[in-house]
């Protein structure tokens, strides 16, 4: 696949330029973000308790791999951009593949802005007071700062010219970032373990004291979507890469594999401290923050600094490529204005996408933090919509295709797959479920599926209109490629 469309002449090909550690590095990058540093105190203890919410880890990850697998085949099948979006096309036509695009769009680009107004709460613990100048207004209990939107707006700036110049460039940092953060949290588990107070008695009870042993697991497992988005940033990339297709599988798996141990590690360093019970009843305002700082003194905060820093930035990053090729995808085929297609001369990035992702990106923390949640949680959904179909249309492919290497392995990994993305739909959805999403997040749900019935209407009959050879070509690259919806 070259990268251009059939009739541009402003396009050209995306540059092959990601290596495969910095396929791996943006996938973990992006899976483990500021979450895992504030969510132990915040949610995995207090709703699972430490053995459950590290089994959960497990569950969760474990149901994801089938997902991996799937989309990895897919992408040695197809290796073109646009990951769930194009796999939607290939299994169930256009209709399907915009309501991938569209569930997937809104929220990789509320993830980069959820992790930089993390950058505004880590300021608030190490610096306190330095940027929370210009009080502007508060908005469902977030107080919006003139110096913090200041700060984000040019850190985010900084991030989009980064991705504006190339991914080979961003691939080399996030990196970096991503070696910075797993040492990072290795030093922070290791100086909560060897920390004089520290003992396995800390950790009980190992499930939350109201509730059972398996609802604290499903606690967890149901927000597994949520937890590993971020690997589904290599089939994004697909057409960059600068390595054979079929090693995506595997730095699929890789990528979830460390964000399983590292969510657990940061899980274990808080609660064993200190009766982690005690820990949830202390006024701090971030526990993990607090034991940092009891473990390791200043060191320990200098350590999580870092840590969670190299954590924001590899998300902001992971979620740049991810939600740019992704509008690049969407506008080739002409399901957006044909404007997210367009390739810069020079940088070979799609730049006027990435313009796109960072005025949206931009405007975000003037909405407050937890408005933010919300869109998040409500982007969760999308994101299992978008498994779903992907694993469905692997199923359709090794079903055609009985003959090929692995093809019924590959056919029994699309069903387990498309079974775990259901299992958390579920879970995410069910009145009284664990991992039910709040009123908020459905009343933001129900406005983004509303503006994406308008968009759908006004956009997708240019699309409809043109044979299923076109839309193939768009999409694929070529007309030869097989596709499986009537």
């Amino acid at each position: 696949m070259s990268g251009s469309s059939t009739n541009s002449d402003d396009t050209s090909s995306l540059k092959k330029s990601i290596k495969p550690s910095q396929a791996w590095a943006l996938a973990l990058g992006a899976i483990l973000g500021w979450g895992a540093f504030v969510l132990p105190a915040l949610r995995f203890l207090p709703s699972a308790g430490p053995l459950a919410a590290c089994i959960g880890f497990v569950l969760g990850g474990g149901m994801l791999f089938f997902v991996a697998i799937s989309y990895g085949n897919m992408v040695s099948k197809y290796p073109v951009a646009g990951g769930a979006f194009t796999f939607a096309y290939i299994g169930f036509g256009p209709t399907a593949a915009f309501i991938c695009g569209w569930a997937l769009v809104l929220g990789y680009i509320c993830i980069i802005a959820l992790n930089a107004t993390a950058l505004a709460l880590l300021s608030r613990f190490l610096l306190p007071g330095v940027f929370e100048v210009g009080y502007l207004y508060t908005i469902v209990g977030w107080k919006v700062y003139a110096g913090e939107l200041a700060m984000l707006i040019a850190i985010l700036a900084g991030c989009g010219f980064l991705n504006y110049c190339g991914a080979d460039l961003v691939g080399k940092i996030q990196v970096f970032l991503a070696f910075a953060l797993v040492s990072g949290v290795f030093a922070l588990f290791a100086g909560s373990c060897l920390t004089d107070t520290a003992s396995i008695s800390n950790l009980f009870p190992l499930y939350a004291e109201n509730k059972g042993p398996i609802a604290s697991v499903m606690a967890i497992t149901a927000i597994a979507p949520w937890l590993y988005v971020g690997f589904d940033t290599i089939p994004q990339a697909a057409e960059e890469f600068d390595f054979p297709h079929k090693d995506a599988q595997r730095l699929m798996l890789s990528a979830i594999s460390w964000g399983v141990l590292l969510y657990a590690l940061v899980t274990i360093a808080v609660a064993v401290v200190m009766p982690y019970p005690e820990l949830l009843q202390l006024d701090v305002p971030w526990a993990t923050g607090s034991v940092a700082k009891m473990s390791l003194g200043n060191v320990g905060s200098v350590i999580l600094a870092i840590a969670v820093s190299a954590a924001i930035f590899t998300g902001i990053n992971g979620f740049f490529i991810a939600s740019s090729r992704l509008l690049f995808s969407m506008g080739r085929a002409k399901v957006l204005p044909a404007w997210f297609a367009q390739i810069h001369p020079k940088h070979q990035t799609p730049h006027n996408a990435i313009l796109f992702v960072l005025v949206i990106a931009v405007s975000a923390p003037f909405f407050g933090r937890e408005v933010l949640n919300w869109v998040v949680d409500m982007s969760a959904i999308g994101t299992v919509v978008a498994y779903l179909y992907s694993c469905l249309a692997a199923y359709k492919y090794m079903a055609a295709h009985p003959f090929e290497d692995g093809s019924k392995k590959g056919k029994i990994n699309a069903a387990l797959g498309s079974l775990s993305s259901v299992i958390c739909l579920c879970l995410l959805t069910i009145p009284g479920s664990p991992g039910a999403i709040g009123s908020e997040s459905w009343i933001a749900l129900l406005v983004w599926c509303a503006l994406g019935g308008i968009f759908y209407k006004t956009k997708i009959g240019e699309f409809t209109s043109m044979s299923r050879k076109e839309q193939t070509e768009l999409i694929l690259g070529c007309s030869s490629r097989p596709v499986f919806f009537k």
